[in-house]
């Protein structure tokens, strides 16, 4: 089952977070499944295994519960 997260998009003048669908592996470590375009940087990439935890975030006037991307894990670690 895949679940959405957000990875952030460092080379953006505002703040930006890409959805990308990922799969969970192991409590809070997912793999990334598909990223953005390979035009937009983003902090991680298609294939990472990154740590996540729910943040508030802002999507459109609402805020919302946001699963995002926060640390790249390393293959041995899971």
């Amino acid at each position: 089952m895949t679940q959405i997260i957000y990875v952030y998009l460092p080379e953006e003048a505002v703040d930006v977070w890409a959805p990308v669908d990922a799969e969970l592996i192991l409590d809070n470590v997912y793999r990334i499944l598909d990223c953005r375009g390979e035009d937009d940087a983003v902090q991680f990439g298609k294939g990472d295994l990154v740590r996540c935890r729910w943040e508030k975030k802002m999507n459109g006037s609402k805020l919302v519960d946001s699963l995002i991307a926060y640390e790249k894990v390393s293959r041995s670690a899971n």
